[in-house]
């Protein structure tokens, strides 16, 4: 039985959120939430946040044991790129993307 828990439209590249996505994929839920309460990325309070949301599904929702769940699966899509003109020299214009992803995790009991 798999629960899991996603964020859509977080307002960070997705290569940004593959780096700390990467650091818990295939860890223990609690090792996994005490590895992003001790990073400095900006994105991984966001990870945790969609993190304790899957262990709540799985919780609530399943009815699965909290001490013996893992991430199984951990992945982040890009979302759309908002694009933006900024004034450069001589009347040209360069593009300005702002990129957002969508943050996945899926958890199991192990």
């Amino acid at each position: 039985m798999e629960a899991q828990a996603q964020a859509r439209y977080v307002k960070t590249s997705a290569q940004k959120a593959r780096l700390v996505i990467d650091l818990i994929r295939g860890r223990k839920v609690d090792e996994a939430l005490a590895q992003l309460n001790n990073s400095n990325k900006a994105v991984s309070k966001v990870v945790a946040k969609v993190l304790k949301s899957a262990m709540a599904n799985a919780e609530n929702t399943f009815h699965l044991d909290v001490d013996n769940l893992y991430v199984k699966k951990a992945y982040v899509n890009e979302g759309p790129t908002q694009k933006r003109m900024r004034a450069r020299a001589m009347g040209r214009g360069v593009t300005i993307r702002k990129r957002s992803s969508h943050i996945t995790i899926v958890l199991d009991e192990g």
